[in-house]
């Protein structure tokens, strides 16, 4: 029966003790070795031929999403499965976008962290379902982020100037004055920028420009 070779990477020795008993009892898996901290997990990616590698977050030095990070583009077929106490969104975009396959949290159930283990091998990715709704609140806050900056990016050079000046308090005949050019075209200006960021007034326009750090308050 070929086993799946599994690395437990935690700075807590009786963590690491206690996972390893767990996965141990399982006859399908190995844990051909441990590691304290993330270059500990980096060093076991290079020298081992590792299938698995439960990731603490939390650790001296390099911690795991750097760990994470590293082993990925240096040994990109070593599957990763995040087992922490962290829920927090931060740290679950941040080990999504590094590649981890699972992102669990350390109270999961036993026969759950084994079955993780498993599917991962067969290429399936395991979130913990707590975590689920969240990493969907911040991919949805991620993309309208996005959306934010694409309609910028709509904006003509002039246009940007014209905003930044509306953002300051400028009058159309002020704007007019600074940028040489007629209230009309300002008026025309004006126009296309409410358009493309899809806004109604000055005031909101301005209020876009402030989130968008093209003018300081």
């Amino acid at each position: 029966m070929k086993k799946i070779r599994v690395v437990i990477v935690d700075d807590h020795i009786l963590i690491r003790q206690g996972l390893r008993k767990i996965l141990e009892l399982d006859p399908v898996i190995q844990v051909i070795d441990e590691a304290g901290d993330g270059q500990g997990a980096i060093n076991v990616a290079r020298d081992t031929d590792c299938e698995v590698m439960l990731m603490d977050i939390n650790m001296p030095g390099i911690n795991g999403i750097e760990a994470t990070k590293v082993i990925k583009r240096e040994c990109p077929q070593v599957k990763i499965v995040a087992l922490t106490v962290h829920d927090d969104e931060e740290y679950i975009s941040e080990l999504i976008k590094a590649g981890v396959s699972g992102y669990l949290l350390k109270d999961i159930n036993p026969d759950k962290l084994i079955d993780t283990i498993k599917k991962v091998v067969k290429g399936e990715s395991v979130i913990h379902p707590s975590i689920t709704s969240k990493l969907l609140l911040e991919f949805n806050r991620m993309a309208e982020i996005k959306e934010e900056k694409n309609k910028f990016e709509d904006l003509t050079k002039r246009e940007i100037q014209v905003l930044r000046l509306i953002a300051q308090g400028q009058t159309n005949k002020q704007i007019g004055k600074d940028l040489y050019i007629s209230e009309k075209t300002v008026k025309n200006h004006i126009t296309s920028i409410f358009r493309k960021l899809q806004v109604d007034d000055r005031t909101q326009a301005a209020l876009c420009a402030i989130k968008a750090k093209l003018v300081q308050i």
